[in-house]
């Protein structure tokens, strides 16, 4: 068995993965960059697809030249269609594709070392932690490192009162004539037939007069087969958006989990989960790149400065006791979701929501944000949350 030793170690070249290794990589002057070693899965079933992220920050941001679109209004319409475009003031909802990030990075990567390699097993030791490695020729390789960050989704998801999933599938489409208002982001259409449990809506990210990658999404505690989410497409292209006539370039499919779980902050002295796996995906929402930048950031200057480098937490406590409730209230049928969602962001600028969904308000713009919620439905679902026991959620299933 080969043995090969580093400073980083990072598992994974997704979001977090490649942020946090060209970030180690890009040192404040007169700071030495680390020996960092990226391991990431052969091509295959353990890599994610090409997936899409979204984000919104002020203005200019680090990875403007490697977006899709970025959007200055968003609009949430109701089941009857209506809903006002709504101003982001000096923030930019962005949207940027995977494939575009990891390619855009590569020069920021020059001093980078890659292994391509199945991780079998992480562990700690006195002075820091070894990964046990399959590589694709199928060698067996510990590496050794004085710090591992794994972002690869836990085995075992943490045992949540809350349990729920936003499932989607989204279709890129190209339409024969411009039907699509390239400067708004339809965030949440809910001209949606509503399931049983939970909620649905249309999402569309409009990046031309005749482009846009157009998704339906379920906030629920399972997914949908294939064939259900295309139905659901074919209705929402067809006789809601009233497209006309267009070709599908390409698909895009997943589910995020929205839970109350409680993420490790580490898996040992010197193991530390990144990304989904650290925590970084809003409950409320799905959202993690955002979450996911300010944690690589945060670690990566702890590390330069020679110090003990622990992510942060991703969000505020309060942040997430505010989910917890909001979840148990979708999930116990409390709240209902078309209507919660419509009637907070008429009530609420669309800047200080979004400020609040990234976890980034002061705790006076959080009240004043719960003052919108239906405030005798959350007292409800507050009261009932504590009796809940914390279970381990079922593995994502397709039917």
């Amino acid at each position: 068995m080969a043995t090969r030793s580093t400073d980083i170690a990072v598992i994974g070249a997704g979001a977090a993965g490649l942020s946090l290794a060209w970030r180690l990589l890009d040192p404040p002057p007169g700071v030495r960059a680390p020996a960092v070693v990226l391991v990431d899965a052969p091509p295959g079933p353990l890599r994610p697809p090409e997936r899409t992220w979204c984000f919104w920050e002020p203005g200019h941001g680090e990875y403007d030249r490697l977006l899709t679109a970025d959007w200055s209004r968003l609009r949430v319409r109701d089941g009857e269609g209506d809903g006002a475009a709504h101003d982001l003031g000096a923030l930019r909802y962005k949207m940027l594709r995977s494939g575009d990030f990891a390619d855009g990075l590569r020069p920021r990567l020059a001093g980078l070392e890659r292994i391509e390699a199945v991780v079998e097993g992480v562990g700690d030791r006195p002075d820091g932690a070894e990964v046990l490695c399959r590589t694709a020729d199928g060698s067996a390789l510990t590496l050794r490192a004085r710090w591992v960050y794994d972002s690869r989704p836990p085995a075992v998801a943490p045992a949540a009162r809350v349990s729920l999933l936003q499932h989607f599938r989204g279709w890129f489409v190209r339409t024969e004539r411009p039907v699509f208002d390239p400067g708004t982001v339809e965030l949440m259409d809910f001209r949606t037939p509503q399931p049983g449990h939970g909620l649905s809506f249309g999402y569309v990210l409009p990046t031309g007069r005749r482009e846009a990658l157009v998704e339906y999404t379920e906030f629920g505690r399972a997914p949908l087969s294939e064939g259900s989410y295309d139905r659901a497409l074919r209705h929402y292209t067809e006789h809601v958006l009233r497209l006309g006539a267009f070709r599908v370039t390409a698909t895009e499919q997943g589910a995020i989990p929205m839970t109350d779980g409680r993420h490790p902050r580490r898996h040992g002295r010197h193991v530390f989960p990144i990304g989904a796996a650290g925590g970084a995906v809003r409950p409320s929402s799905g959202y993690a790149f955002a979450a996911i930048q300010r944690q690589t950031r945060a670690v990566a200057r702890v590390l330069h400065r020679g110090g003990h480098p622990e992510p942060p937490p991703a969000y505020p406590a309060r942040s997430l006791a505010m989910d917890a409730l909001l979840l148990h209230g979708l999930d116990s049928g409390r709240i209902a979701g078309p209507e919660f969602f419509t009637r907070l962001f008429d009530a609420v600028p669309a800047d200080r929501l979004l400020r609040f969904l990234d976890g980034q308000a002061g705790w006076v713009e959080e009240v004043a944000v719960g003052l919108r919620t239906p405030v005798r439905a959350m007292l409800r679902t507050a009261a009932g949350l504590p009796r809940l026991s914390r279970r381990t959620p079922p593995r994502e299933t397709a039917p």
